[in-house]
């Protein structure tokens, strides 16, 4: 199990952890990878296994927060694919389908398609949940009875106690390490976080989807993505209202963000329903019919977004890279962002893109000499970069 581990830590390659050594450096060790894995099978076998400290970064939000991620060393992903592996099956038999995040098979797309289905049938009164900081505030003491509904073996407890409680080190506002030992949460980056993400929110759908529950009194529909989720009904009153938040905040100990929790009215002249990175809404009929249709689009968030990262692969401090490079970058991203943006309607919004992405090449192009740049007589900047294997979003 740790070798096929290992091949799927490599073949990742991700950052180092603390300890600052890399899949490479490991490989190019006495022993290489299999010295590596013998010995981490050792201390696993006598119980002396200890996780390393874990690097706790920031990354920026697009609201101008900052969100934490905890990346543990290479020896600390090895065991958690390991025992990720194995409980991923067990609990898969357990989780219900109405959760799409962090799950074999499974993707925003399946989400999407529950939420209009549900907007299509009439559930048009929507719960739109916010959880604030979920994956650091989840409490330690019941996430783990939550594992051992299913899991009674005492060393993987055991393990997965040590990663809950294992010391982060991060840097403070001076650039000092400072070092702490978390009381909740399971820290993003962590190999086995999702899953146990999902472990504890899965309780939230079975107390909602059983006989006395919501989806019973009130014929309310759950979708859950990850901790993002939604609960439609054709009417959302202060009855339904008051059990999620009771359950959530009294029950599970979670955290309900109020600023950004709402009830919205998907119905035409009405409002629109964000999830990520997309947008649901009641448009027009193109065709002048009195009818309305509903639409599902990229957000405005995403689309300035993907705007940013745009100009920022193309920036003037790029300009030391060929023309051909920087399109075979774009393409990658293009191709990636298609791949996530490819459901509803994005037709508008990948022309929009795509003229985007054309402009800051031709500008590119211009900035690398002192000389306007031309393309070939008779042929337009448009037509040049697709030449030069500019792909369409």
């Amino acid at each position: 199990m740790l070798t096929a581990t290992w091949q799927i830590t490599l073949a990742k390659d991700k950052g180092p952890g603390i300890d600052g050594i890399r899949c490479r450096d490991i490989i190019d060790a006495p022993g290489g990878a299999a010295a590596f894995l013998d010995q981490l099978h050792r201390s696993l076998v006598s119980k002396t296994y200890r996780p390393d400290p874990v690097n706790r970064v920031y990354i920026a939000k697009p609201d101008g927060r900052k969100r934490p991620l905890g990346i543990p060393t290479i020896r600390d992903r090895v065991v958690q694919t390991a025992v990720l592996l194995i409980l991923e099956v067990i609990f898969e038999a357990d989780f219900y389908d109405t959760s799409y995040g962090f799950r074999p098979e499974r993707s925003a797309a399946g989400a999407l398609d529950s939420i209009r289905g549900h907007l299509k049938s009439g559930y048009t009164s929507v719960y739109d949940a916010d959880l604030k900081g979920y994956f650091d505030t989840i409490p330690h003491a019941q996430l783990l009875l939550a594992v051992r509904h299913r899991v009674t073996d005492g060393s993987v407890l055991h393990l997965i106690q040590l990663w809950l409680s294992c010391e982060v080190v991060e840097e403070d506002a001076t650039g000092r390490r400072q070092s702490s030992r978390p009381q909740a949460g399971t820290p993003q980056g962590g190999v086995i976080s999702p899953l146990l993400s999902n472990i504890y929110l899965h309780w939230f759908e079975h107390l909602f989807l059983r006989s006395d529950g919501p989806a019973n009194w009130a014929n309310a529909k759950i979708t859950r993505y990850a901790d993002d989720f939604v609960i439609q009904a054709r009417y959302v009153g202060t009855r339904l209202r008051g059990w999620i938040e009771t359950v959530l905040e009294k029950r599970f100990h979670l955290q309900i963000n109020r600023e950004k929790t709402k009830i919205v009215h998907v119905v035409p002249a009405g409002q629109s329903l964000g999830f990520p990175g997309y947008t649901f809404r009641f448009d027009r009929d193109l065709q002048g019919c009195r009818h309305h249709c509903l639409n599902l689009i990229p957000s405005r968030k995403a689309l300035k977004k993907a705007r940013e990262k745009i100009a920022s692969l193309t920036g003037p401090e790029r300009c030391f890279l060929t023309i051909t490079a920087l399109i075979a970058e774009i393409n990658a991203w293009s191709r990636g962002w298609s791949a996530y943006f490819g459901c509803g309607y994005p037709r508008h919004a990948q022309r929009e893109l795509f003229r985007y992405i054309v402009e800051r090449l031709t500008r590119h192009l211009q900035r690398r000499s002192q000389r306007a740049y031309r393309p070939p007589a008779g042929t337009s900047f448009y037509a040049h970069l697709q030449a030069l294997g500019l792909q369409r979003l």
